[in-house]
């Protein structure tokens, strides 16, 4: 055993520096198994693949072989929230208990910061005119001279759907560089600075994939110098990537590009171009080209294989698009009038050629290796992608060696096609690392570690659901199951008695299933819906048909900000207050953390498999009939297994919470893959017929202080 495993396992062990410092810590043996096969990554290089199940610990299990090791290290996260949770609460506890000298950096995308330049800028915009806005500025202003990072995280009360956070921060398209009279404060650069000279630096996927897209984020700059990279929640890398990878054309680009020549043409350049006829004419075909794509309820998305996506009246298409063109065009035109003046007018410029040649782009047939979508809701969002990341992210984590990390930087204004090829690194260069050569514990030398980790990545133990699409078909694989006892602690159900999830009044059974539930709860419960129109009909249901001495308060996902949302379901219904009942689909399915008493119960209406219309599963479907496989069995089901076993994880958080999972979805007992859904959900007792189920529910609520209720 290594000098690094064995200060690993003693620190997790029950003897531990944890052990004595960190209140209710316990030594869990997957997590031990965990922490041992990253240690060994760490100090041989390549690539594991950990899916570790609910309650093992994994931040900790990755986190302190990483810190102990001393090597330089990049971990991304897939939400800000556990960002902001590693950089605020996780590191800097672990760095005081093991006494390391550590530098930590927090990166996020440059919309995250002040912008001190667009700031002064934005009590002459239109926005500004709204009530409250002017107050609003104030209060930025006033924190603009006293923050040290620029976040606007730290800003109380201003949610980022305010319409001042984008006039007080900027973007990729807007943002001017080095040219901008307030480059030298920038928070953003001056962010970067610090990410390079950290030893461990916190981002997120968004921004990883972003810069891999564009290189503009300071991200590209640090990897060639960074050993050790971990992805936490990897389960979502490859829709993220594919997102970021692809090309994306958009109205909300196309208005913000209109609302900012107006801005600066009527402060910087008034009266020498007709700036309201620009910025109205480039604002009308954006609209019209919104217009053109049909009306929808809700977020669709349009198959596009030919020349225009599908259900659009080519005419009225193609009209539109090329009156965008030309609006585009004469704004072009009459900034050429003024580059000279100031830079917000040459990167308005770059901007709409930019916009311009995408929307030639997408008045071309599409690519035939990749995936053309139209995505309409009240905007219009035009994107082309490659099917996964798996050719990306392949040629990304490549062995290669460590660059010396105070070698000369890459100019982050560099041509992006190199982005792979500067992040594997130049044999040229030694590989030994200064960090970990001064801890004198870590490998200090050799290939880097990319470790990926996640409580769900797969429903087999190949996990090839996650490493399939991202290229790591040739990483070490481990799955850690979870310490919770779920025969003891959980039970499933399946309603056998419902209709068929088909059926038109399935979410009324469904609704109805859960008041007769939350009658005996009073509360404490959280459905997950499928489809938006489901979660609308369950929570309208349940907020009129509610009985109100029940004390039960209904939330509905969009009727409060999630957060507030959140908060509200786990005060629960202690200290008077009523116990509540959460409706919610999509991002509620992962990510939402309730243990303890707030939360017993959680309804899901039916088998979360992708909808068939959505073009990227089709397309992905088509791929692997073409390779001779099944479509349903090697990529429906798998991405349906993993949805179900995501939300059911919402139930059980620690050790002594206790609760039903309810599965409204007949298919699951009925169907012969439903045994593999199962297989792939914790082994929770199974409750048979509706009586046991009720009586379930009564025993959650009036044997409340035992560790079990079977």
């Amino acid at each position: 055993m290594s000098l690094l495993q064995q200060r690993v396992a003693e620190t997790l062990s029950n003897h531990g520096a944890l052990a004595h410092a960190v209140n209710g810590f316990q030594p869990r043996e997957g997590q031990t198994d965990m922490a041992m096969a990253v240690t060994q990554t760490l100090e041989q290089g390549g690539q594991l693949v950990v899916e570790a199940g609910t309650g093992v610990g994994k931040t900790y299990a990755y986190l302190v072989p990483v810190l102990l090791s001393g090597q330089r290290a990049l971990v991304s996260t897939a939400t800000k929230a556990l960002q902001d949770q590693l950089f605020s609460r996780d590191i800097p506890r672990l760095v005081e208990v093991l006494g390391l000298p550590i530098r930590v950096a927090l990166l996020k995308g440059r919309s995250n910061y002040l912008c001190l330049h667009r700031m002064q800028q934005a009590r002459h915009s239109a926005e500004s005119a709204q009530p409250g806005a002017q107050k609003a500025l104030a209060k930025i202003e006033t924190w603009s001279q006293s923050t040290r990072t620029g976040d606007m995280a730290e800003l109380t009360g201003l949610d980022e759907r305010s319409s001042l956070w984008p006039l007080v921060t900027s973007t990729r398209d807007n943002c001017l560089g080095s040219s901008c009279p307030s480059y030298r404060a920038c928070h953003v650069n001056l962010a970067r600075k610090e990410a390079m000279a950290s030893d461990v630096v916190v981002i997120n996927h968004h921004l990883f994939f972003a810069d891999m897209a564009v290189r503009e984020s300071g991200v590209a700059e640090l990897l060639p110098t960074v050993r050790v990279t971990v992805f936490d929640e990897a389960h979502q890398l490859n829709e993220i990537g594919v997102n970021f990878l692809g090309k994306q054309f958009s109205t909300v680009q196309l208005l913000e590009l209109s609302r900012d020549v107006l801005a600066t043409g009527l402060q910087l350049a008034r009266g020498l171009v007709d700036w309201h006829a620009l910025a109205d004419r480039l604002e009308k075909t954006s609209r019209d080209l919104r217009l053109s794509a049909g009306m929808h309820r809700g977020s669709v998305r349009l198959r596009w294989t030919e020349a225009i996506p599908e259900g659009v009246e080519a005419e009225d298409w193609t009209a539109a698009l090329a009156q965008l063109v030309q609006a585009l065009g004469q704004l072009q035109t009459g900034l050429e009038m003024v580059t000279e003046l100031a830079p917000d007018f040459q990167r308005l410029h770059e901007r709409a050629s930019e916009l311009a040649q995408k929307a030639h782009l997408f008045s071309q047939a599409p690519d035939p290796e990749g995936v053309r979508w139209a995505e309409v809701s009240a905007q219009l969002r035009l994107i082309e992608s490659p099917l996964d990341i798996a050719q990306a992210f392949s040629t990304l984590t490549r062995p290669a060696p460590v660059r010396l990390s105070n070698e000369a930087q890459p100019n982050s204004d560099s041509d992006p096609d190199s982005l792979e090829a500067l992040m594997a690194g130049d044999p040229r260069h030694g590989a030994e690392d200064p960090a970990g050569a001064a801890a004198g514990v870590g490998a200090g030398v050799g290939q880097r570690a990319w470790i990926f980790t996640s409580a769900t990545l797969g429903d087999e133990p190949s996990l090839r659901w996650f490493t399939e699409p991202c290229g790591l078909t040739s990483a070490q694989v481990m799955q850690v199951t979870s310490p919770f006892d779920y025969a003891q602690q959980a039970a499933l159900y399946v309603p056998e008695h419902l209709p068929k999830p088909g059926d038109p009044g399935h979410a009324g059974h469904v609704a109805q299933l859960v008041v007769e539930a939350v009658a005996l709860l009073g509360g404490r419960t959280l459905v997950l819906t499928t489809t938006l129109n489901a979660m609308r009909s369950i929570g309208e249901y349940l907020q009129t048909r509610l009985d109100p001495a029940a004390n039960v308060e209904v939330l509905v996902q969009g009727q409060s900000p999630k957060r507030r949302l959140m908060e509200r379901f786990r005060e629960g219904g202690g200290d008077g207050r009523a116990g509540c009942v959460l409706v919610a689909s999509a991002s509620f399915w992962e990510g939402f953390d309730v243990p303890g008493e707030a939360l017993q119960l959680v309804v899901i209406d039916k088998l979360p498999f992708p909808p068939p219309g959505d073009p990227l599963f089709e397309a992905r479907s088509q791929r692997i009939t073409r390779e001779g496989r099944s479509a349903f069995a090697d990529h429906a089901l798998p991405e349906a297994a993993v949805s179900l076993k995501q939300g059911a994880g919402r139930l059980i958080r620690s050790e002594t919470d206790r609760g039903v999972l309810v599965v409204c979805d007949t298919r699951l007992a009925t169907m012969s893959y439903g045994r593999r859904l199962v297989r792939g959900l914790p082994e929770m007792r199974r409750l048979n017929g509706h009586p046991e189920f009720l009586e379930t529910l009564r025993q959650l609520t009036t044997d409340a202080t035992k560790g079990s209720i079977f």
